[in-house]
Protein backbone atom coordinates (compact mmCIF):
# COMPACT_ATOMS: atom_id res chain seq x y z
CA UNK A 1 0.00 0.00 0.00
CA UNK A 2 1.39 3.41 -1.00
CA UNK A 3 1.45 6.39 1.38
CA UNK A 4 -1.25 9.05 1.27
CA UNK A 5 0.93 11.61 -0.50
CA UNK A 6 1.02 13.72 -3.65
CA UNK A 7 4.43 12.49 -4.81
CA UNK A 8 6.54 11.23 -1.90
CA UNK A 9 6.87 7.46 -2.28
CA UNK A 10 4.45 7.21 -5.21
CA UNK A 11 7.38 5.74 -7.16
CA UNK A 12 8.98 3.07 -5.00
CA UNK A 13 11.74 0.54 -5.61
CA UNK A 14 12.02 -2.26 -3.04
CA UNK A 15 15.28 -4.21 -2.90
CA UNK A 16 15.43 -7.11 -0.40
CA UNK A 17 19.21 -6.56 -0.10
CA UNK A 18 21.46 -3.79 -1.40
CA UNK A 19 24.81 -2.21 -0.58
CA UNK A 20 23.43 1.29 -0.04
CA UNK A 21 20.03 2.81 -0.81
CA UNK A 22 21.72 6.17 -1.45
CA UNK A 23 23.96 4.52 -4.07
CA UNK A 24 20.98 2.80 -5.70
CA UNK A 25 19.11 6.12 -5.78
CA UNK A 26 22.13 7.74 -7.42
CA UNK A 27 22.05 5.12 -10.17
CA UNK A 28 18.36 5.82 -10.80
CA UNK A 29 19.17 9.51 -11.18
CA UNK A 30 22.02 8.79 -13.58
CA UNK A 31 19.68 6.64 -15.70
CA UNK A 32 16.98 9.36 -15.56
CA UNK A 33 14.53 6.80 -14.16
CA UNK A 34 13.42 8.65 -11.02
CA UNK A 35 10.68 11.20 -10.48
CA UNK A 36 10.74 13.56 -7.49
CA UNK A 37 9.76 11.69 -4.34
CA UNK A 38 11.09 8.38 -5.65
CA UNK A 39 11.96 6.02 -2.79
CA UNK A 40 14.49 3.20 -2.63
CA UNK A 41 13.65 0.88 0.25
CA UNK A 42 15.50 -2.18 1.51
CA UNK A 43 15.28 -4.80 4.25
CA UNK A 44 19.04 -5.20 4.42
CA UNK A 45 21.76 -2.68 3.62
CA UNK A 46 25.23 -4.21 3.55
CA UNK A 47 27.35 -1.06 3.16
CA UNK A 48 25.22 1.72 4.63
CA UNK A 49 26.96 5.06 5.06
CA UNK A 50 26.66 7.64 7.80
CA UNK A 51 28.04 11.07 8.57
CA UNK A 52 31.87 11.33 8.69
CA UNK A 53 32.14 8.08 6.72
CA UNK A 54 30.73 5.98 9.57
CA UNK A 55 28.91 2.74 8.83
CA UNK A 56 25.32 2.18 9.89
CA UNK A 57 24.42 -0.98 11.84
CA UNK A 58 20.95 -2.41 11.21
CA UNK A 59 19.56 -5.94 11.58
CA UNK A 60 17.80 -7.21 8.41
CA UNK A 61 14.04 -6.64 8.24
CA UNK A 62 13.73 -4.91 11.61
CA UNK A 63 14.31 -1.26 10.78
CA UNK A 64 13.61 1.53 8.30
CA UNK A 65 16.33 1.89 5.69
CA UNK A 66 15.44 4.05 2.70
CA UNK A 67 16.48 6.87 0.42
CA UNK A 68 14.29 9.55 -1.15
CA UNK A 69 15.14 11.52 -4.30
CA UNK A 70 14.20 15.19 -4.20
CA UNK A 71 14.73 18.14 -6.55
CA UNK A 72 14.95 21.24 -4.32
CA UNK A 73 15.95 23.59 -7.13
CA UNK A 74 14.26 26.40 -5.18
CA UNK A 75 17.03 26.22 -2.56
CA UNK A 76 20.19 28.27 -2.96
CA UNK A 77 23.37 26.30 -2.27
CA UNK A 78 24.11 28.46 0.75
CA UNK A 79 20.75 27.43 2.25
CA UNK A 80 21.09 23.68 1.80
CA UNK A 81 20.95 23.12 5.58
CA UNK A 82 17.29 24.15 5.40
CA UNK A 83 16.63 20.76 3.79
CA UNK A 84 18.41 19.06 6.70
CA UNK A 85 16.07 20.86 9.09
CA UNK A 86 12.94 19.80 7.19
CA UNK A 87 14.00 16.15 6.94
CA UNK A 88 15.13 15.96 10.57
CA UNK A 89 11.80 17.42 11.71
CA UNK A 90 9.84 14.87 9.66
CA UNK A 91 11.61 11.99 11.41
CA UNK A 92 11.21 13.77 14.74
CA UNK A 93 7.47 14.15 14.01
CA UNK A 94 7.22 10.38 13.49
CA UNK A 95 8.98 9.64 16.78
CA UNK A 96 6.68 12.00 18.66
CA UNK A 97 3.64 10.30 17.12
CA UNK A 98 4.92 6.97 18.39
CA UNK A 99 5.08 8.27 21.96
CA UNK A 100 8.70 9.42 22.12
CA UNK A 101 7.99 13.03 22.98
CA UNK A 102 11.47 13.42 24.46
CA UNK A 103 13.25 12.38 21.24
CA UNK A 104 15.66 15.02 19.98
CA UNK A 105 17.51 15.98 16.80
CA UNK A 106 21.27 15.80 17.40
CA UNK A 107 23.00 18.27 15.09
CA UNK A 108 23.48 17.87 12.27
CA UNK A 109 21.48 14.76 11.31
CA UNK A 110 20.93 12.21 14.08
CA UNK A 111 17.88 11.31 16.14
CA UNK A 112 18.42 10.65 19.84
CA UNK A 113 16.38 9.47 22.79
CA UNK A 114 18.20 10.44 25.96
CA UNK A 115 21.86 9.92 25.11
CA UNK A 116 21.26 7.01 22.72
CA UNK A 117 20.93 7.06 18.95
CA UNK A 118 17.62 6.10 17.34
CA UNK A 119 18.41 6.99 13.76
CA UNK A 120 20.48 8.93 11.30
CA UNK A 121 20.10 10.95 8.13
CA UNK A 122 22.59 11.33 5.27
CA UNK A 123 21.79 13.93 2.60
CA UNK A 124 23.89 14.01 -0.56
CA UNK A 125 23.33 17.03 -2.81
CA UNK A 126 24.12 17.63 -6.47
CA UNK A 127 24.64 21.36 -6.84
CA UNK A 128 25.26 23.97 -9.53
CA UNK A 129 26.82 27.35 -8.77
CA UNK A 130 23.39 28.72 -7.85
CA UNK A 131 21.08 25.98 -6.60
CA UNK A 132 20.62 22.36 -5.60
CA UNK A 133 19.62 20.17 -8.54
CA UNK A 134 19.02 16.88 -6.74
CA UNK A 135 19.15 15.61 -3.19
CA UNK A 136 19.35 12.00 -2.10
CA UNK A 137 18.00 11.76 1.42
CA UNK A 138 19.04 8.59 3.21
CA UNK A 139 17.17 7.74 6.42
CA UNK A 140 17.97 4.94 8.84
CA UNK A 141 15.70 4.46 11.84
CA UNK A 142 15.96 1.71 14.45
CA UNK A 143 12.48 0.24 14.86
CA UNK A 144 12.30 -3.38 16.09
CA UNK A 145 15.97 -4.21 16.67
CA UNK A 146 16.62 -4.92 20.35
CA UNK A 147 20.33 -5.73 20.43
CA UNK A 148 23.19 -3.58 19.11
CA UNK A 149 26.93 -3.94 18.93
CA UNK A 150 27.35 -0.59 20.68
CA UNK A 151 25.76 0.64 23.90
CA UNK A 152 24.92 4.07 22.51
CA UNK A 153 22.14 2.82 20.19
CA UNK A 154 18.47 2.22 20.91
CA UNK A 155 15.24 1.58 18.98
CA UNK A 156 11.57 2.49 19.00
CA UNK A 157 10.61 -0.99 20.21
CA UNK A 158 13.10 -0.76 23.07
CA UNK A 159 11.75 2.58 24.23
CA UNK A 160 8.00 1.98 23.76
CA UNK A 161 8.08 -1.66 24.88
CA UNK A 162 6.43 -3.26 21.86
CA UNK A 163 7.19 -4.31 18.27
CA UNK A 164 5.88 -2.02 15.53
CA UNK A 165 4.67 -2.38 11.94
CA UNK A 166 7.66 -1.24 9.87
CA UNK A 167 5.69 -0.89 6.60
CA UNK A 168 3.08 1.31 8.25
CA UNK A 169 5.82 3.46 9.77
CA UNK A 170 7.51 3.85 6.37
CA UNK A 171 4.27 5.16 4.86
CA UNK A 172 3.72 7.55 7.75
CA UNK A 173 7.30 8.78 7.54
CA UNK A 174 6.86 9.58 3.85
CA UNK A 175 3.64 11.47 4.57
CA UNK A 176 5.37 13.55 7.25
CA UNK A 177 8.39 14.09 5.01
CA UNK A 178 6.18 15.44 2.23
CA UNK A 179 4.47 17.80 4.70
CA UNK A 180 7.79 19.20 5.90
CA UNK A 181 9.22 19.40 2.38
CA UNK A 182 6.20 21.37 1.19
CA UNK A 183 6.68 23.76 4.12
CA UNK A 184 10.25 24.22 2.95
CA UNK A 185 9.20 24.73 -0.65
CA UNK A 186 6.62 27.34 0.34
CA UNK A 187 9.31 29.34 2.17
CA UNK A 188 8.26 28.71 5.77
CA UNK A 189 11.88 28.82 6.90
CA UNK A 190 11.29 30.71 10.15
CA UNK A 191 8.76 28.08 11.27
CA UNK A 192 11.10 25.22 10.39
CA UNK A 193 14.06 26.82 12.12
CA UNK A 194 12.09 27.57 15.28
CA UNK A 195 10.80 24.00 15.51
CA UNK A 196 14.24 22.60 14.69
CA UNK A 197 15.76 24.52 17.59
CA UNK A 198 13.01 23.39 19.97
CA UNK A 199 13.77 19.79 18.96
CA UNK A 200 17.55 20.20 19.14
CA UNK A 201 19.51 17.88 21.46
CA UNK A 202 21.22 19.83 24.28
CA UNK A 203 19.76 23.16 23.11
CA UNK A 204 20.73 25.89 25.60
CA UNK A 205 22.07 23.30 28.06
CA UNK A 206 25.68 23.21 29.25
CA UNK A 207 27.62 20.09 28.26
CA UNK A 208 31.06 18.89 27.26
CA UNK A 209 32.50 18.95 23.71
CA UNK A 210 35.71 17.97 21.99
CA UNK A 211 37.26 20.57 19.67
CA UNK A 212 40.47 19.21 18.22
CA UNK A 213 42.62 18.25 21.21
CA UNK A 214 40.66 20.57 23.51
CA UNK A 215 37.75 19.63 25.78
CA UNK A 216 35.37 22.48 26.56
CA UNK A 217 32.07 23.18 28.28
CA UNK A 218 29.50 25.08 26.27
CA UNK A 219 25.87 25.73 25.39
CA UNK A 220 24.34 25.14 21.95
CA UNK A 221 22.66 28.43 21.03
CA UNK A 222 21.54 27.72 17.47
CA UNK A 223 22.57 26.98 13.91
CA UNK A 224 23.60 29.63 11.37
CA UNK A 225 22.42 29.92 7.74
CA UNK A 226 25.28 27.72 6.56
CA UNK A 227 24.39 24.95 9.01
CA UNK A 228 27.24 25.62 11.43
CA UNK A 229 26.59 24.91 15.11
CA UNK A 230 26.68 27.98 17.37
CA UNK A 231 28.25 27.16 20.74
CA UNK A 232 28.56 29.61 23.62
CA UNK A 233 31.93 29.06 25.32
CA UNK A 234 33.16 31.29 28.16
CA UNK A 235 30.63 33.96 27.29
CA UNK A 236 31.53 34.12 23.60
CA UNK A 237 29.87 32.55 20.56
CA UNK A 238 31.87 30.21 18.30
CA UNK A 239 30.70 28.44 15.13
CA UNK A 240 31.61 24.92 14.06
CA UNK A 241 31.18 22.95 10.84
CA UNK A 242 30.25 19.24 10.77
CA UNK A 243 33.67 17.74 11.46
CA UNK A 244 35.09 20.44 13.70
CA UNK A 245 33.36 19.44 16.93
CA UNK A 246 32.18 16.26 18.63
CA UNK A 247 29.88 15.66 21.58
CA UNK A 248 31.15 14.22 24.84
CA UNK A 249 28.19 11.98 25.62
CA UNK A 250 27.28 11.74 29.29
CA UNK A 251 29.05 14.97 30.20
Amino acid sequence: MLPNTLFMGQQLFFLPVCKSTNSEAQQLLLKNEATEGCVVLTDEQTHGRGQRGNTWEAAPGKNITLSVILSPVFLAVRHQFHLNMAVSLAVHDLLREQGLGQARVKWPNDLYFGDRKLGGILIENTVTSQSIQHSIVGIGLNVNQLHFGIGTATSLATEVGTQLDVKRLVNRLLELLEKRYLELRSGRIDKLKYEYLQALYRYQEEHGYQIGSEQVRGRIMGVDEGGRLALEIDGGLRYFAFKEISYLIGS
